[in-house]
């Protein structure tokens, strides 16, 4: 169950960094660092959801 809980909240911060891209994109001088930053965490984040998911599956 920790573990569906951790995915969980990994998935609302993934959400939260798909929002702050989205914010930084529309921006009219948008910040590439910035905006590398947040796609290199998002992704991050996203790998890490998927190989608990697979951890979890195969629970």
């Amino acid at each position: 169950m920790a573990l569906e809980n951790h995915i969980e909240s990994l998935k609302k911060q993934h959400a939260r960094m798909k929002e702050m891209v989205r914010e930084e994109e529309a921006h009219p001088a948008a910040d590439d660092t910035l905006l590398h930053r947040l796609k290199s965490k998002k992704l991050a984040l996203k790998d890490e959801i998927q190989r608990l998911s697979q951890e979890l599956q195969a629970a």
